[in-house]
């Protein structure tokens, strides 16, 4: 809700580069040694989309705390799903270090990383809520129709959202107007968000 997941697209769009976004769930495998394979997959299809690319293309982890988190312990509640889960850490890891690309990973819980993927990036980039001027700005934006300026900074003010958190109270006027017909005014909007 802070825009992550913008800012990568918008470099992609301002740098001419395509997007090779993984789905992290879609990489675990009920069988043994399949999701190994899937990783090592993604990353051999990376290369050569290299290969064939005139730009170099973005690698995108998104919510990467699913799959770069702290290694864990064996011999826990489940020994052989945790055997799976670092052994695909240890093939992304070994695959980073040797990776002649763009890897760009987003997460909301960077305390769950292992300090072995942290130093392997270049870059750290915190995002935080916007402040009141560009919540204001989001609440125009994406409720101008039915909100004035001044409704738009009360709102900002008032209440401390994410463009995420915006965003779905602006969904949830257009729910409403669905399933009642009828159009959300300030006060509903307020409503909402409380």
């Amino acid at each position: 809700g802070t825009g992550k997941t913008e800012t990568v697209l918008q470099i992609a769009r301002q740098t001419g580069r395509d997007i090779m976004q993984i789905d992290i769930a879609g990489m675990r495998d009920k069988y043994v040694g399949e999701s190994e394979k899937n990783i090592k997959a993604v990353f051999a299809r990376y290369r050569e989309i290299c290969k064939n690319s005139e730009v170099m293309p973005i690698l995108f982890f998104n919510e990467a705390d699913a799959i770069f988190g702290k290694r864990t312990t064996i011999g826990g509640n489940n020994p052989s799903v945790e055997k799976m889960d670092n052994a695909m850490q240890n093939i992304i890891l070994q695959e980073m270090e040797e990776l002649d690309g763009i890897l760009i990973a987003t997460t909301n819980l960077t305390c769950n990383l292992d300090t072995a993927f942290e130093r392997r990036f270049l870059f750290k980039v915190e995002f935080k809520k916007p402040n009141d001027e560009v919540k204001a700005k989001l609440w125009c934006s994406m409720l101008g129709d039915c909100i004035t300026e001044e409704e738009a900074h009360t709102l900002a003010s008032r209440y401390d959202f994410s463009g995420g958190q915006i965003e779905n109270i602006a969904r949830k006027r257009t729910i409403e107007f669905i399933l009642s017909g009828k159009q959300v005014d300030f006060n509903g909007i307020d409503g909402f968000c409380q």
